[in-house]
């Protein structure tokens, strides 16, 4: 039987879309490539056990993505959340950090167009 392999990009729309790559790339480390996106291969995952990509509808009255009033959160998979938030502090990101849970750490943040990001450092299961 066909079935889905598994997430093949994240794609929205941004007011400037330039600046806002330069915001994931400064703030967050993403390796940005010459056509202004990035490559997130499987490897990294595969390598950090209790890893995984969720495919999840919510509820449309969550109050889950706030503060953001977008209808959708991205949720980053990441290997050292201390590291991240630090280098994200640089760039005047605030961050929420969450109680850890048993699969792993997470903090939020929200990005210059009010996109709200999840940050997860997953627990090894």
């Amino acid at each position: 039987m066909a079935r889905v392999l598994g997430v093949g990009g994240i794609f929205f729309k941004a007011r400037d879309p330039a600046a806002l790559n330069a915001w994931y790339r400064d703030a967050l480390g993403l390796d940005l490539k010459d056509w202004g996106g990035a490559l997130i291969l499987p490897e990294g995952m595969a390598a950090h056990p209790g890893a995984a990509t969720v495919f999840s509808a919510f509820k449309a009255d969550t109050t889950y993505f706030e503060p953001s009033t977008k209808e959708f959160m991205i949720n980053l998979a990441v290997d050292d959340l201390d590291g991240i938030l630090a280098r994200a502090a640089q760039h005047g990101v605030e961050a929420k950090v969450l109680p850890d849970e048993p699969n792993g750490r997470f903090a939020h943040i929200v990005d210059p167009e009010g996109t709200k990001i999840e940050l997860w450092q997953p627990k090894p299961m």
